[in-house]
C-alpha cells in the first residue's frame, strides 16, 4: 500500500482520468483490483481485510486486494501420508489451496469459482472443476444450494457445507463426500471430471460425486507400480469385509457350537465366560473409541507411552480379572487394527455400525439374524445415492464391467 501511495503522489495533475475503469487500467500498478459501486459489497470487502480507494467524481470504488494471511507450512498431512509422491498439503488459507491445485493443472479450462456463504460470516468457498468435463447439472445444483443457503455462518466448516448440499438422513453413516488434504489427490479427481469444494479456514478438500469405490481409494495405490497398487486396493476391500464379519461370525459360532466344523474346533471356548460374549464385544467396541478420544487429548510426548499402557497393562488385567476372554480381545484387536486401513474416517465408522448391527441381530436371532443383518447392510448400500443421483455401488450396481475393472485394478496411466 505504501508503494501504491508513492505512485499516486507521482501522478501529474494535468493527467485526464475519465472514470474508474480508465484509472484502474492506466494508473494502478497492481493486478488484484476490482471495481464496485454497491455499498454492501464494499463494506463486506473492507471487513474481509481488503483496501478500498474512493476518488471524488468516480461512480465506482476501487477494491485493492492486498491481503496477506498468517499460515502454517504446507507440510505433508498427518492422515494422508504416502511412501512416495509430493509432501505438501492444504492449509487453512483458501487462496494458497487454489494455488496448489493451479500449480498442478496449468490449463485454461480449470475454473475456481468463488461463492460467499453465511449472512454474517461471509465464508469464502471455491468450486474447482474442469470446464466441459464436470457434470453441469451437478455444478448448477451445488451453486444453487450454496447461494440460497439460509445460514448465519458455517459454524462446523466443511460439515456445515455438507449438510447444506445434502439433506442426509441422520441414521445413514455412509460418507457422501471424499475428504483429502493432498493437493495431488484433489487435482487428480478434478482431471477425472469430479468437483472439488475448498472452504476457507479448512485444510481439506471435499470431492464429489463419489461412490463406495472412490471413498476407499488411497494415494498410495497410484504412487506404486500397477501390480502393487492393485494388491493394496484389493487388500483394502478384503480387510473391510473381514472387519465387518469377523466378530459377528465368531459370535454366531460361539452361540451355536454344534455347527462348527472339526477343522475350526480350536476356536471353541473350553469354559463358559462369566460375562456374555456379546456384552464383551460391545464393551470393547466402546472402549476402542474411548482410547481414540483419550489419545486425541493426550500430549504428543505421552501418546506412545499411553498407547503401550492401554494395550499391554489394561488388556492383561482385563483378561486376568475375568472381564474379557483372550479370544474376544484377539478378534477385537484385529478389527481395531484393520479399521485403520480405511483412508476415510467416515467409512471406518460406517463399517463399525454395520458390525454392531450384525452382532445384535445374531445375538437375538442367530443364523436368521446374520442373514437379515447382511440383507439390511446390502439394502443400505444399494438404496444410497451419490450427489449426482447415481447408485452408491456404481459401477457394480448397475453393472459397468469396464468401469468396475478400472476401480478394482490399478491400470497404467500412460
Amino acid at each position: 500500500l505504501e508503494k501504491l501511495m508513492e505512485y499516486f503522489f507521482s501522478l501529474e495533475n494535468n493527467e485526464d482520468f475519465e472514470n474508474a475503469d480508465v484509472f484502474s487500467e492506466n494508473c494502478l500498478p497492481y493486478f488484484e483490483i476490482s471495481l464496485d459501486n454497491d455499498y454492501s459489497g464494499i463494506t463486506e470487502q473492507i471487513l474481509a481485510g481488503a483496501a478500498v480507494l474512493f476518488i471524488d467524481g468516480f461512480e465506482k470504488a476501487l477494491v485493492i486486494d492486498s491481503r496477506t494471511y498468517p499460515q502454517r507450512e504446507t507440510s505433508e498431512p498427518e492422515k494422508d501420508k504416502t511412501l512416495r509422491g509430493s509432501k505438501d498439503g492444504f492449509v487453512e488459507t483458501l487462496v494458497f489451496n487454489t494455488a496448489l491445485i493451479r500449480r498442478r493443472i496449468r490449463s485454461s479450462s480449470l475454473c475456481c469459482e468463488h461463492i460467499s456463504v453465511g449472512s454474517e460470516s461471509k465464508t469464502d468457498i471455491s468450486l474447482c472443476y474442469i470446464n466441459g468435463r464436470a457434470d453441469e447439472k451437478l455444478l448448477e445444483n451445488i451453486r444453487k444450494k450454496l447461494k440460497n443457503a439460509d445460514v448465519n455462518s458455517l459454524t462446523m466448516n466443511q460439515e456445515s457445507v455438507a449438510e447444506i448440499l445434502i439433506k442426509n438422513k441422520w441414521y445413514n453413516p455412509l460418507p457422501k463426500f471424499k475428504y483429502t488434504e493432498r493437493p495431488d489427490t484433489a487435482a487428480a479427481q478434478i482431471l477425472e471430471g469430479d468437483v472439488v469444494i475448498l472452504v476457507d479456514n479448512s485444510p481439506s478438500a471435499m470431492i464429489l460425486p463419489v461412490s463406495v469405490f472412490d471413498v476407499m481409494e488411497d494415494a498410495n495405490d497410484y504412487y506404486l507400480p500397477p501390480i502393487t497398487g492393485t494388491y493394496l486396493r484389493l487388500s483394502r476391500f478384503l480387510i473391510s469385509f473381514v472387519i465387518v464379519y469377523l466378530t459377528p461370525v465368531w459370535l454366531m459360532m460361539m452361540n451355536s457350537p454344534e455347527y462348527v466344523p472339526d477343522c475350526l474346533s480350536f476356536i471353541l471356548l473350553e469354559d463358559e465366560p462369566d460375562i456374555p460374549i456379546i456384552v464383551q464385544l460391545l464393551i470393547m467396541e466402546l472402549a476402542i473409541d474411548g482410547l481414540k478420544l483419550a489419545a486425541l487429548n493426550t500430549p504428543d510426548m505421552l501418546t506412545t507411552a499411553f498407547s503401550l499402557l492401554g494395550a499391554i497393562i489394561l488388556g492383561d488385567f482385563a483378561v486376568q480379572s475375568g472381564w474379557f476372554i483372550p479370544q474376544a480381545m484377539l478378534y477385537m484387536a484385529v478389527v481395531a487394527i484393520g479399521n485403520y486401513s480405511q483412508p476415510s474416517y467416515e467409512m471406518g465408522y460406517a463399517l463399525k455400525f454395520f458390525r454392531i448391527i450384525l452382532l445384535i441381530m445374531i445375538q437375538f436371532f442367530s443364523g436368521f439374524g446374520f442373514a437379515a443383518g447382511t440383507l439390511t447392510i446390502f439394502l443400505i448400500l444399494v438404496m444410497n445415492r451419490t450427489p449426482d443421483g447415481r447408485s452408491y455401488l456404481y459401477p457394480l450396481i448397475p453393472l459397468d464391467v469396464r468401469e468396475l475393472k478400472r476401480k478394482l485394478i490399478r491400470q497404467k496411466l500412460m
